[in-house]
């Protein structure tokens, strides 16, 4: 293995000794040194550190600090320049031309040349691609050049990539972490540790994981983005990352000021934080921000329509359960307000194909009348469903079982873990289930997608089994059309063809909802709730308890 030189040394203690100093020492070192580290919890852990292999939100979030694509999104998920400058795409759609930048550098390593860095060319770009779709490297994210017939490096600063047929979304795709940028040389001598030992273009550099414990990046002093008073970035010094294990103590650790940013609304601490309209409570409101956006995430449960139960095979049924509880009063109490209510179709609020006609309004008699048709048509007195979903989820399904009992449905709940209910779902195990499909890429196609024939789970996403010729034709249809305004009818109805059959209850669109430190600058939002920490600066003027109130 390779052995760290001294000015690697050198710099390892430096930011152990930050670290240590931050979250050891007491408020007067706090408000001198608390600029250096941007602090937060990881409760679900992360899984690695290779982009090839990040499928998770909190992989992505890690990855993002430390490796570039070609381009990039914003916070209004706007497509940016990244590592391209510029790029251009072909009359037919099928060519896309990128020309790289000549300032980006890979974070240094003994492996990259006499320096140790060097900088980024189409080639690494065309070995990175090969790499992803490599079999032999299986990794989850392969998928996103399928459409991809060829890609080479044509000079010293032009990569160009050739699709097999015209994708509108496919510039979307390409913001994905899987499509960042490795160097050959690192990867290689690695292997499969390079999950561990990563080596990108990002604002931050690895510098040390302890699997479960801490991970500590440090900043790239080369790194070649600038804010718009031409000031390099990130501002920030390091990053330090733990892993408790749960919710509750990272909300602790949040309250005593030894986190600096809570992500997301859990049971554990929503009343304590919120009030019922989503709103900080008085005794934090001077020692906390809170920051709230859209989030392309549309919660559900979903029927698996190959079952052979009758209730699922039941139309009225579907609809009755989508018709038969309030969506606005539950969020209101369970998420206190954070939230939209799903009374439109499956694509969520914020992309173009949304309609507020596709959905159900709640409508209890409707709901009950449905119930009394399909007992009068299959003759069943006492239908009864069963309903399975995660622990997580359960406080919403039972607020939903009650609400069916009145309209004479009996829904049973089974409480499965995570991920044997995501393998339960993909094998048909279970006719109606909870879930969340969150946006990988900007275009509503990606939703669709789980209503397409050709995407039958265990191999697709299609969980519902759902085959109609009209939809396929229509989808296949949309991949042909370049005009947004033109795609985003056909999205409209591809949508309402699904909710017609009642594939599936929306239950509603989720909203980004992040917590920061009041000294905290700069952090945003966006509706993919990716964490990006280059513009993050913590105001060493601001005083606050050491623990909030």
């Amino acid at each position: 293995m390779l052995k760290p030189n001294s000015n690697e040394i050198i710099n390892y203690l430096s930011i152990s000794c930050v670290v240590f100093l931050l979250l050891s020492c007491g408020k007067k070192t706090k408000l001198n040194r608390d600029h250096l580290v941007f602090r937060y919890n990881e409760y679900a852990n992360i899984n690695t550190l290779d982009p090839a292999f990040s499928r998770t939100l909190q992989d992505n979030n890690v990855c993002n600090q430390l490796f570039n694509g070609l381009v990039q999104l914003d916070d209004q998920l706007n497509i940016l320049p990244c590592i391209a400058k510029r790029w251009s795409v072909s009359e037919d759609g099928l060519t896309y031309n990128f020309v790289l930048r000549n300032d980006v550098y890979f974070h240094k390593h003994p492996l990259l040349g006499k320096d140790s860095t060097r900088t980024v060319t189409p080639t690494d770009f065309e070995y990175s691609f090969n790499r992803l779709r490599d079999n032999e490297l299986a990794a989850p994210g392969s998928w996103v050049l399928n459409k991809v017939d060829n890609f080479k490096a044509i000079n010293d600063s032009i990569f160009e990539i050739y699709l097999k047929q015209p994708f509108p979304a496919f510039i979307g795709l390409l913001t994905m972490k899987y499509c960042s940028v490795v160097p050959k040389e690192v990867v290689e001598y690695y292997g499969i540790d390079f999950r561990s030992h990563p080596v990108g273009t990002g604002p931050f550099y690895f510098k040390r994981w302890e699997e479960n414990i801490k991970l500590v990046f440090r900043r790239h002093k080369n790194y070649f983005e600038k804010d718009a008073n031409g000031q390099a970035l990130p501002y920030l010094e390091a990053v330090a990352v733990t892993f408790l294990p749960d919710k509750q103590s990272e909300f602790l650790q949040f309250a005593q000021g030894n986190i600096d940013y809570l992500s997301g609304l859990d049971a554990s601490y929503k009343d304590e934080l919120l009030t019922a309209d989503g709103q900080l409570r008085r005794k934090y409101s001077n020692a906390v921000n809170i920051i709230k956006g859209p989030y392309l995430n549309t919660e559900y449960l979903g029927f698996y329509l190959d079952s052979e139960t009758p209730e699922i095979q039941s139309e009225a049924i579907r609809k009755a359960i989508n018709y038969g509880f309030n969506r606005k009063k539950m969020i209101t109490y369970l998420r206190n307000g954070i939230g939209n209510p799903a009374q439109g179709g499956f694509i969520p609020l914020g992309l173009p194909g949304y309609s507020k006609t596709n959905g159900f309004a709640y409508n209890p008699q409707l709901a009950k009348q449905l119930v009394e048709t399909f007992k009068t048509e299959s003759g069943i007195s006492h239908p009864e469903i069963t309903l399975v979903t995660t622990s997580n989820y359960l406080s919403f399904c039972e607020f939903i079982q009650r609400e069916m009992e009145k309209a004479g449905l009996k829904m049973h709940i089974d409480v499965m873990p995570e991920a044997s209910l995501r393998s339960a779902r993909s094998n048909g195990k279970v006719d109606m289930f909870r879930s969340s499909w969150i946006a990988d890429y900007l275009d509503a196609e990606n939703y669709l997608s789980i209503f397409y024939s050709k995407n039958f789970a265990p191999g697709g996403s299609n969980y519902f089994h759902y085959n109609n010729k009209q939809f396929d034709s229509l989808y296949n249809h949309a991949f042909t059309i370049t005009d947004i305004e033109k795609r985003k009818h056909l999205y409209t109805k591809m949508d309402s063809l699904a909710m017609d059959k009642a594939l599936m209850v929306p239950l509603y669109y989720d909203e980004v909802v992040r917590f920061t430190q009041k000294n905290v600058k700069g952090l945003g939002v966006n509706p993919i709730n990716l964490l990006d920490l280059k513009r993050v600066q913590k105001d060493t003027s601001v005083s606050f308890p050491k623990s909030h109130p």
